[in-house]
């Protein structure tokens, strides 16, 4: 491994800034040196998605290393970070020079201190209106919401692209998400993992005049959504099979009363086609409840071998962050 002198090191851990960017060649040498200047120790990755334009070049000349990576998608970016850099502390960032570069060492400052495994910066914008697009801040409430209704934890800006991760988390980190949902599975691999966590409050600015944001509000919102409903079903399997299992059930005995009843005022079954669709509902309600049970030793079963993976990594001093 790479020997590091004193003056490459912030508190005797090795920094990473990782820079995730798609054509932001009107951003990254504003990122690139704000951060630098907020903190001096840092080695900085920029990772080009497939630019068209001179994002990396700039990166280059700025004295980043520059990585590339083919596949587009966010996700698909955070994978190849966490797997190609080698540091104490992962800093990301998006690299469109939103973010306020200054609480970069407050993000580090409460990560070591706490000994935490995620610092997220949350947005405050004192502009809203030229920071966020239409509908943003309230998708961002509501998904955020929802993430905490079904997972718990206190987070207030899941969305965030300012994080801070211990070296066990971004190790350990499976990263399995193509787009801009990572986030949502960042989080939510914090809370399965009952990793300590914090957030500091970050101002929040509008982008550089020529940067043009990627997200799509509608189709990425959307694909976000879909992201918690497949981590409910996959982190909760009892609680979403057993919520089926109990409208189905509901259903079925609603169908089978008025059934019931006819036959024992006249002995008689005369609709045929609904007793059948009721005990089907029924059979179908007590398949999905074992597949509930079934399902939540599976769940555990990941859920310990990602502990181990997590339990498994450190840094250089054995501290784990």
């Amino acid at each position: 491994m790479e020997s590091r002198t004193p003056d490459k090191l912030y508190r005797g851990r090795r920094i990473a800034l990782v820079v995730p960017c798609f054509n932001e060649e009107a951003a990254i040498r504003s990122v690139i040196q704000s951060f630098r200047l907020s903190l001096p120790s840092l080695d900085i990755y920029v990772f080009d998605n497939n630019s068209e334009d001179r994002t990396a070049e700039i990166a280059r000349e700025e004295g980043a290393t520059v990585l590339s990576v083919k596949m587009r998608g966010k996700g698909n970016v955070v994978r190849r970070m966490f797997a190609d850099v080698d540091a104490d502390i992962y800093l990301m960032v998006d690299g469109d020079a939103t973010y306020d570069a200054a609480a970069a060492p407050q993000l580090v400052d409460k990560l070591i201190d706490e000994q935490l495994d995620m610092v997220v910066g949350c947005r405050q914008a004192e502009h809203a209106e030229a920071a966020y697009r239409s509908g943003h801040q309230w998708g961002n409430k509501m998904l955020t919401g929802s993430v905490v209704r079904i997972f718990g934890g206190m987070f207030t800006d899941m969305l965030s692209g300012y994080r801070a991760f211990s070296r066990r988390y971004a190790k350990s980190f499976p990263a399995l998400s193509h787009g801009f949902e990572t986030e949502t599975e960042l989080t939510v691999h914090a809370l399965e993992l009952r990793m300590p966590y914090g957030e500091v409050m970050t101002a929040y600015g509008a982008r550089p005049e020529g940067s043009v944001s990627k997200l799509s509000t509608y189709r990425d919102g959307w694909r976000i959504l879909k992201t918690i409903a497949k981590l409910y079903v996959s982190e909760r399997p009892f609680s979403f099979f057993g919520l089926c299992s109990l409208l189905l059930a509901a259903v079925s005995i609603i169908l089978a009363i008025p059934i019931f009843i006819e036959y024992f005022q006249h002995g008689i079954v005369p609709r045929f086609p609904t007793a059948i669709l009721s005990a089907s509902l029924m059979l179908a309600a007590m398949q999905s409840f074992a597949c509930g049970l079934i399902l939540v030793t599976v769940t555990r079963g990941r859920h310990e071998a990602k502990q181990l993976a997590y339990l498994s990594v450190g840094d250089a001093a054995g501290r784990g962050y």
